[in-house]
């Protein structure tokens, strides 16, 4: 039996899969307007966002981050940008690539996130928006919502949270924490394939949006939030994701997003006591409920990744660079169980009992 226990793509649901084999319909029409409409609606409620709007973009999550940061600022703003990892540095290319002002908060491996760390970047200068990734998916982290949010409050800063592995496995509520833009992709705890993101505005970040041009063709979000009130998109959408996305938003609103972030929980913690168990670590850090960063002290990360692929069908997200050796992470959104948790563990043990 194959199975991803990767954190994107992920293992998906028999019924998504169902609709992904079928024939793609045509959309320039009112039964994939309702399709939009509906879908949209539901994420929506599921992200706390009522009187907000939803941007459904054909792109990764970087296109996302790209087109929010293009919509929502310009050159004469200066950010907080929140850096621990591979995807916190991307907002970072981002606002160099298109000359936004901003400053860095720094985040080490091993390190975690605090309101000092940020005040002592931001000193006495002035800022307008704060851009963080909620869990920093290449180490894991998961920050300190209600701190950021308190500071984004303060400040009065447009607070922008890349929720792409955290929606749905932790709190991401925009009405509770003042979020102002969340970014999400198709292939994390949505169980969906590769294609659709999804940015969800608030009303301040509305408003931001109608006086600043964006000087994109493809991601004008002017353009997509007057195209979406016919339940369209300005350009060919990911169809079958759309579809696929409509389903998943009902039968998730149907089980209650606080029970799929409980369950999820429930399988990280269960994880994360059994590879202790087996003699491998975690780190000490704040960790989402998405995924867990195994640390291996004999340095064979690299191999049981390679093994645990070729004997027994069951794929993680490998490290790279100095971490090749070291880590891999395991992510527990998606189609799993804690039954499914404890064959991936017993496998781990088997190839590192094997290695001694």
């Amino acid at each position: 039996m194959s199975k991803l226990f990767a954190i994107g793509p992920v293992e998906m649901f028999e019924e998504t899969l169902e609709i992904g084999g079928k024939q793609v319909p045509y959309f320039r029409n009112d039964e994939f307007s309702q399709v939009v409409f509906s879908a949209s609606a539901g994420l929506k409620r599921l992200l706390f966002n009522e009187n907000g709007e939803i941007i459904l973009l054909t792109c990764s999550g970087t296109g996302a981050m790209e087109a929010t940061v293009m919509n929502c600022f310009t050159k004469e703003d200066n950010l907080i940008v929140i850096n621990g990892g591979s995807f916190g540095n991307r907002f970072v290319q981002i606002c160099e690539v298109h000359e936004i002002s901003h400053k860095v908060v720094e985040v080490e491996q091993g390190e975690t996130l605090t309101r000092e760390m940020i005040d002592e970047v931001m000193g006495d200068d002035e800022f307008t928006g704060l851009l963080v990734n909620l869990d920093e998916t290449s180490i894991g982290q998961l920050y300190d919502i209600e701190m950021l949010s308190e500071l984004c409050k303060e400040k009065d800063l447009v607070f922008v949270v890349d929720a792409i592995s955290a929606f749905l496995a932790d709190e991401v509520n925009m009405d509770k924490y003042g979020i102002d833009a969340v970014i999400l992709s198709s292939q994390k705890a949505l169980s969906l394939a590769p294609g659709l993101s999804v940015v969800a505005l608030s009303e301040k970040a509305l408003k931001r949006v109608e006086v600043i041009d964006s000087k994109s063709i493809y991601f004008d979000f002017k353009d997509y939030l007057k195209n979406g009130e016919r339940g369209q998109t300005p350009f060919t959408p990911a169809v079958r994701v759309i579809i696929e996305l409509e389903d998943i938003v009902k039968r998730f609103e149907e089980r209650g997003i606080e029970n799929i972030i409980n369950d999820t929980h429930e399988i990280a913690v269960y994880f994360r006591k059994r590879i202790k168990e087996i003699g491998l670590d975690y780190p000490s850090y704040p960790l989402s409920n998405a995924v867990t960063p195994v640390i291996f002290p004999d340095e064979n990360a690299d191999v049981v990744y390679r093994e645990l692929i070729d004997k027994y069908g069951f794929t993680v997200n490998p490290s790279g660079g100095d971490h090749a050796k070291k880590m891999f992470r395991v992510a527990h959104v998606g189609n799993h169980s804690i039954e499914d948790t404890e064959e991936l563990v017993l496998a781990i043990e088997e190839i590192i009992n094997s290695k001694k």
